[in-house]
């Protein structure tokens, strides 16, 4: 039985040392945040494991664009599940636009007349989803004549980052690395609406059953599985669900917000998903509390800190 330490904060000392100083405590969140960057160092240096990251929330107008990017291209990460709205701003932030921060928020309705939207204290400017439509329109044209249909979404979303050219975006780098993302909730999302106006001008036609068909094949040809899940929701549901092809996963790092009490997945401790073979008997879990923009930097910030030492 561990003792618990006080923690000793000093002038100058890195995000590494911090969370070290967490492991001497021990307990509680603090605890919780140094047993999953020991996780994730694992998950990133043992190359057994097929690393999956799951976005859900507002991660890419949030400020996490560069650093889920990074991950992608020391391929630490090997393959995204995104919720449709990390998309949609990963795209919006491509083609020029910038999010924008207002503490405390501007009156809702002053901001609609403003043209703006808000997503907690983030706001964007409603023209930026009319030039993101305009861009959704070319590729699939492009798409189209090249007669690139039925097409599934982790290819369409690879076209997409193609043709982007900002070097911070998830979909531009992912596509650079071959790095497949999937996006099972991309019709919830201003983009679906895209797609849908394009399909009543001039027809589309998607496959989505061909992700779950590369999903399928990327958890069978994988030794280990390992997953970062940031938030809940279909993301995190979609990773987990398809790893019931190999009796689950071999460990899984949840950073969430939500409770248990109401029975959601989103709020779900990891260790139930135990019990529906989501994950291995033997799997190594950690679900630590808290938001997202704030514990995800740091336990990531602490793991490259140790794992690229010079």
């Amino acid at each position: 039985m561990k003792t618990v330490e006080d923690m000793l904060i000093t002038p100058g000392m890195t995000v590494g040392q911090l969370v070290e100083q967490m492991r001497r405590s021990g307990t509680l969140g603090a605890g919780r945040l140094a047993r999953a960057t020991d996780l994730v160092c694992e998950m990133f240096r043992e190359p057994d494991y097929f690393v999956f990251l799951t976005m859900a929330g507002p991660l890419t107008p949030s400020g996490l664009r560069k650093l889920i990017s990074g991950l992608v291209e020391r391929e630490y990460v090997n393959a995204i599940v995104s919720n449709g709205a990390n998309i949609v701003h990963d795209m919006i932030s491509a083609i020029g636009f910038k999010h924008k921060v207002e503490i405390p928020p501007t009156n809702d309705l002053t901001l609609r007349r403003m043209g703006l939207g808000r997503i907690g204290d983030i706001l964007v400017d409603q023209k930026a989803f009319e030039a993101l439509e305009k861009t959704m329109h070319k590729i699939l044209e492009d798409l189209s004549k090249r007669g690139r249909q039925p097409i599934s979404t982790f290819e369409l979303l690879h076209e997409v980052g193609m043709k982007l050219s900002d070097p911070n975006s998830v979909l531009r780098t992912a596509a650079i690395n071959n790095t497949p993302i999937f996006c099972p909730g991309l019709l919830d999302s201003m983009i679906g609406l895209h797609m849908w106006t394009f399909s009543q001008l001039k027809g589309l036609a998607l496959n989505p059953l061909r992700d779950l068909h590369i999903l399928s094949d990327l958890m069978y040809e994988s030794k280990k599985v390992g997953a970062i899940i940031l938030g809940g929701g279909l993301p995190k549901h979609h990773i987990l669900g398809a790893s019931i092809l190999r009796d689950g996963v071999d460990a899984a790092i949840q950073i969430t917000l939500d409770r248990p009490e109401g029975g959601s997945l989103s709020g779900a401790p990891l260790e139930e998903a135990v019990s529906w073979k989501k994950a291995r008997a033997r799997s190594k879990l950690v679900t630590v509390i808290g938001d997202t923009t704030v514990i995800f930097p740091v336990m990531i910030a602490a793991a490259i800190e140790r794992l690229e030492k010079p």
